[in-house]
């Protein structure tokens, strides 16, 4: 069968395993070649193609349910349920979402862009299929790198606790997350892969004495009498963890042999209550390059299929806000061994890696525990300690409840560097960091900041270690500015005082972090129409710089505020209350997100269909200010008009 004939799943049943195989073959091929061209997830889906056929042979999708955790992984998923072909737009403005979406198939059962949801969700199904007196199938499939957060061992707990509910958990087990991952759990499945095949203690017992003369081969009695006990013992061994929380444990089994997972998921089913089945993939599989470098081949921007290696970039490039973060703690770590960077299974992305590479004893990886992330940090602030939680936006808001409770609450100094946040493009709406504003704007205690730039972050980070209590600053995705960076020596800004980057009459811009760039940008469009800006790095978020906003806004009357994250409860609306608190009130626009999720597209297409672009907001700004233009320049606007 060609893949591009494939509309619907259930066209797999009755397929020969060589017929099944050479699907697999087709979808690697596909897959790589898009992920080449256009860029995306690759070792996740790699790993998981004769997964997903095995499954796939023993399940009705038009009834069953399967819930992919995260999501990336399951690529495979899309090519055999009707997205062969529209599959060159994957992560593309209104294409192929880089996740499973619910509104984009009826395939794509639950939607998940952050890891450790999946045997939730699946769970729900089955009880509310139970509910309802239906037998539908429900299958989870959990990385076990996922099966580090705390949720699905919640939902292990739960599921375990219901011997009579079916669910099938498959376990796929590639010894890997993004990055290697970490902890007890990593061990024990570590341990259960390489570990050959048990015999029960009795049989040993029983191989070790029967050459005795004086046994006879027999047991005596008193090992007779153990010998059940003993069998009991032995046999859990392998899965022993799962089948003590309720679970009946199948594996490890073959994660690319197609006809040994067939079976084992048909007899899975067989069960009546809560199954875990153990894959043994390999991330990468099928692309050498792939295979031997699991990190780096996570996901990738186009390149070569031949070399493996990223297509260069067409112009060079500042380096990455991440990079400069890496490298200024790993800077102040040497300088302060009470410093300790700490990461969620997030070290490449967060530029931690370097601090890793560089001195591991002040690095910590908790796996994808970001609640745990955080109030591990806060009790190393209770005993002096200085930690550095560099965790995404979006990944952030999973521990936000220990934000409040854990830190917030009792003043803690911990630093949390918010990667990702403001528009990140083609990861789409679950991975954009348009909340941490708001969400970060009602935490008592902590000290909120942006930089404008890459050497602006160097000094707010030393400000967040001097500062005794929370801090946080957000860091947009992608290149700096190109600004020149110092090598060390950096002094921290005094907290809660912003700067005047422009000065003019007739309107006032302040704006925040990654936006204040535009902001310039903005003010240098309205200057060519006559329209005197005065720009304001606002540099804090709580506390405002009160101090210099408030005049300024008396005095010129027209204010506009700019944010990357959402208007609900963000930048703009801190400004406008507090004015309001000082009864100034002055006609005011706010720009940045609107009530509304960011589908995936590029940056930079994202911006423009939101409206965040220079030009589109000084266009906005002229109409919602009504200005007039002075008439020295109306008459040399006519007259460039007429030469024209």
């Amino acid at each position: 069968m060609r893949l591009s004939e494939l509309t619907h799943p259930n066209q797999l049943h009755g397929l020969s395993i060589s017929e099944l195989e050479d699907v697999a073959c087709q979808i690697r091929e596909r897959h790589l070649q898009v992920v080449s061209t256009s860029g995306g997830h690759l070792g996740p889906g790699l790993g998981v193609v004769e997964l997903t056929l095995a499954l796939y042979q023993t399940l009705d999708l038009d009834h069953d349910r399967v819930v992919w955790d995260v999501g990336h992984q399951a690529y495979p998923h899309k090519l055999i349920t009707g997205r062969f072909t529209n599959f060159d737009s994957l992560r593309q403005q209104k294409g192929v979402a880089g996740y499973l979406k619910r509104t984009e198939s009826s395939f794509d059962h639950f939607g998940a862009g952050h890891a450790s949801t999946s045997i939730s969700a699946a769970l729900g199904m089955a009880l509310a299929r139970d509910r309802r007196g239906e037998d539908f199938k429900c299958a989870a499939v959990i990385g076990d790198g996922a099966l580090t957060g705390g949720m699905a061992l919640e939902a292990i707990n739960h599921a375990g606790h219901l011997p009579t509910t079916p669910l099938l958990v498959v376990l796929n087990d590639n010894d890997m997350s993004i990055s290697p991952p970490v902890g007890a759990l990593s061990t024990y499945l570590n341990r259960i892969r390489h570990s050959p095949p048990l015999q029960f203690l009795s049989d040993s017992v029983q191989e070790s004495v029967k050459n005795l003369p004086f046994m006879g081969g027999e047991l005596p009695a008193e090992l007779k009498s153990l010998k059940g006990s003993m069998r009991r013992l032995a046999v859990p061994k392998v899965g022993a963890v799962f089948e003590e929380l309720g679970f009946t444990y199948m594996g490890p089994i073959d994660g690319h042999d197609i006809s040994a997972m067939v079976r084992t998921f048909q007899a899975a089913h067989r069960v009546g209550g809560p199954v875990m089945v153990h894959v043994v993939t390999t991330k990468g599989k099928g692309y050498p390059y792939a295979e031997a470098d699991q990190v780096g081949y996570h996901a990738q921007s186009a390149f070569d299929l031949t070399t493996g290696k990223s297509l260069p970039s067409k112009t060079p490039k500042p380096p990455s806000y991440s990079k400069v973060f890496g490298q200024t703690l790993i800077k102040l770590c040497e300088q302060d061994s009470k410093v300790v960077g700490i990461t969620a299974a997030m070290a490449t992305g967060t530029g931690l890696d370097l601090l890793q590479k560089a001195l591991p004893d002040q690095y910590i990886d908790v796996g994808i525990a970001e609640q745990h992330a955080v109030t591990l940090a806060a009790g190393m602030a209770c005993e002096g300690l200085k930690p550095v939680c560099a965790i995404y936006s979006t990944f952030l808001q999973r521990a936000y409840d220990q934000l409040i409770h854990d830190v917030g609450i009792q003043n803690l100094p911990v630093t949390f560097v918010m990667d990702r946040a403001g528009i990140v493009g083609a990861d789409g709406p679950t991975h954009q960091g348009q909340y941490d504003i708001s969400y970060l704007r009602a935490v008592p205690n902590f000290t909120v900041m942006a930089p404008k730039d890459e050497a602006e972050l160097q000094r707010m980070l030393v400000t967040c270690l001097d500062h005794n209590g929370p801090a946080a600053l957000r860091i947009p995705r992608g290149s700096g500015q190109g600004v020149p960076l110092m090598e060390e020596g950096w002094e921290p800004l005094k907290i809660g005082r912003g700067e005047v980057l422009l000065e003019g009459d007739d309107l006032l811009i302040v704006a925040y972090g990654a936006m204040v760039p535009e902001a310039v940008d903005t003010a240098k469009l309205l200057n060519d129409s006559g329209i005197s800006t005065t720009v304001v790095n606002a540099r804090f978020l709580r506390p405002l710089d009160q101090a210099l906003i408030h005049p300024l806004a008396r005095r010129i009357g027209k204010v506009v505020t700019m944010e990357e994250g959402a208007l609900a409860g963000g930048f703009g609306a801190a400004i406008i209350e507090s004015l309001v608190d000082q009864d100034l009130l002055v006609p005011t626009l706010r720009i940045g997100i609107p009530d509304q999720l960011v589908d995936h597209a590029s940056p930079k297409q994202s911006k423009e269909a939101l409206g965040l672009t220079a030009s589109q907001i000084a266009q906005r700004i002229k109409e919602r200010f009504s200005f007039e233009l002075p008439e020295s320049l109306i008459t040399q606007q006519a007259s460039q008009s007429l030469n024209n």
